[in-house]
C-alpha cells in the first residue's frame, strides 16, 4: 500500500546526494523542504513531491502531519542499554567528593553492574531493557546500538548478547549488537590479565563469530583497560571471525588507540575527549566516524570532545547518549543535543546530521537509513513543531509525536484530553 506523509510544515531531509554521510562543513547542510509530502511504498521512500501536486489519494493511506516537522528517524549509535542494578549510591558518593578510584577499591564502579548482571537471569535482563528501548522509540529513535560488556566472562557475555538478539525480535526498530567483552578486566582476573585476554581471543570471539551473536566488536583502549597492542590483536581477531569493529578510545589517556583503530579501518572511534591535534588530522579523509558522547562529560564533570576542531578538520562526526549506569545515566536525546550545542558549540544543523546520517554511518547502516532520500528506508521522527530548531531549543523536551520505521507507525504520543 502507498502511504503519504501529507503536508508537514518542514521536511528536514539531511540529503546527502547519495554519499550517505556528511563530512566537515557539510554537516551544516540539512536541506529543509516546505510545501512537500513524502510518498511511501512498502517500506521505502518512493518520492518527495510538492503537496499541491498530489491529485489522486484513492487507495492511499494518508498520514496527516500538518504543522509538524519530519526528520529522519534518529540513530542512537552508542549505548549500554542492557544491564541491571543501580549505581545511584555511588553517584551520591561522587557528589560528596569520593573519587572513582576509592569507589572501585571498595568493589564499586563497573564491578557493581557486573555483579548485578551475573546474578540476573535472561528474563531479568530482558525485563529491565524493554522500557529503556521503548523510551528511545518514543523519542523518534528507529535504530539503536546496544553493547555487552557487563558480563566479563564467557557465560555472562554470551547471555547479554543473547538478550540483545532476543530484543531484536521483540521490537520493530533496528538493533545493532556490539560485543564489548574487552570493557575492562573482571575482578577474578585482576592479577591475571593475560588469562582474560586469552579468553577473549581464543574462546569468546570465535564462539561469537561462529554463532553470529554480534555485528561489531568494541574494545576500551585505556590505561586502566586494554593497551593499544592488546586492542590491535583483539580487533584483528574480531575481523577474522567476521565482526566489524569500533573502539572506545582517547577518553582519559592517549595511548595509541586512535592509530590502532585506523590501522584496522574501524567503522567508528568513540569518546575522543583527549584527542590530539595530529590525530584529528588523521580523520580528515578517513571513513571512520568520530562518535562524541557529551553526556559522559556532563555526568563526570569532565572535558568535552573538541567537536568544532573535528568538524573544521573535515571529520565525519556523530553524537550519542552513551546511556549506561555508571558514567552517563542519561537517556534524553534532547538533553544530549543541548549539551552538544552549548558545550561543544555545534550548530543545530550539525547536531541533526550527527544524530541521523552520521550516526547511521557509525553503525554501517547509512546506505539504508539516516536521511530522507528516495530509495532509502521510510524511517522518520515526526515532531510536534513547525520549526526544527525547537528540537534543540526545547531542552529536555520530547517533541517527537510519531515514530515511523520501515513505513509503519510504531509509536504515537498519547493525545492529551
Amino acid at each position: 500500500m502507498i502511504k503519504i506523509l501529507k503536508d508537514p510544515s518542514q521536511i528536514v531531509t539531511v540529503n546527502t546526494s547519495g554519499i550517505n554521510y556528511k563530512r566537515g562543513k557539510d554537516l551544516n547542510e540539512v536541506d529543509v523542504l516546505t510545501d512537500h509530502s513524502i510518498i511511501i511504498e512498502d517500506d521505502l521512500i518512493k518520492d518527495i513531491v510538492p503537496t499541491k501536486s498530489i491529485k489522486n489519494e484513492s487507495g492511499c493511506h494518508i498520514i496527516p502531519v500538518k504543522d509538524k516537522t519530519i526528520l529522519p528517524g534518529f540513530v542512537e549509535c552508542h549505548t549500554h542499554t542492557v544491564f541491571t542494578g543501580s549505581r545511584a549510591n555511588e553517584f551520591r558518593l561522587k557528589l560528596k567528593g569520593v573519587s572513582y578510584e576509592e569507589i572501585a577499591k571498595e568493589g564499586g564502579g563497573i564491578n557493581t553492574t557486573v555483579n548485578a548482571v551475573r546474578h540476573s537471569s535472561f528474563e531479568d535482563l530482558v525485563k529491565a531493557a524493554k522500557p529503556r528501548i521503548y523510551n528511545f522509540i518514543s523519542q523518534g529513535v528507529t535504530t539503536i546500538e546496544i553493547k555487552s560488556g557487563y558480563g566479563l566472562d564467557f557465560e555472562n557475555e554470551i547471555k547479554l548478547l543473547k538478550v540483545i538478539n532476543h530484543l531484536k525480535q521483540v521490537f520493530p526498530i533496528g538493533i545493532v549488537t556490539t560485543f564489548l567483552g574487552a570493557h575492562t578486566y573482571p575482578p577474578e582476573y585482576k592479577n591475571d590479565h593475560a588469562g582474560y585476554y586469552d579468553l577473549i581471543l581464543n574462546k569468546m570471539l570465535p564462539f561469537i563469530g561462529e554463532n553470529k551473536f554480534a555485528d561489531f566488536c568494541d574494545v576500551f583502549c585505556e590505561l586502566t583497560a586494554f593497551s593499544s597492542e592488546e586492542t590491535g590483536r583483539i580487533l584483528k581477531k574480531a575481523l577474522e571471525v567476521g565482526l566489524k569493529i569500533k573502539l572506545h578510545t582517547e577518553q582519559f589517556n592517549n595511548i595509541g588507540g586512535m592509530e590502532t583503530a585506523l590501522k584496522y579501518n574501524a567503522v567508528s572511534v568513540e569518546h575522543l575527549e583527549v584527542i590530539q591535534e595530529e590525530q584529528i588530522r588523521l580523520l580528515e579523509n578517513s571513513e571512520t566516524t568520530a562518535v562524541l558522547l557529551p553526556g559522559v562529560s556532563y555526568f563526570l564533570d569532565y572535558q568535552y570532545a573538541p567537536a568544532r576542531k573535528l568538524i573544521e578538520g573535515n571529520a565525519i562526526v556523530a553524537i550519542a547518549t552513551d546511556y549506561n549506569p555508571g558514567s552517563s545515566n542519561i537517556n534524553s536525546i534532547s538533553f544530549i543535543m543541548s549539551l552538544a550545542a552549548v558545550k561543544m558549540k555545534m550548530s543545530i544543523e550539525e547536531i541533526i546530521s550527527a544524530y541521523t546520517i552520521n550516526a547511521a554511518k557509525a553503525l554501517d547502516v547509512n546506505i539504508q537509513t539516516g536521511s530522507i532520500e528516495i530509495g532509502k528506508k521510510a524511517d522518520f521522527s515526526v515532531l510536534d513543531t513547525k520549526e526544527y530548531s525547537d528540537l534543540v531549543y526545547c531542552t529536555g523536551s520530547n517533541l517527537n509525536m510519531i515514530t515511523i520505521k520501515n513505513g509503519d507507525i510504531i509509536y504515537e504520543k498519547p493525545e492529551i484530553k
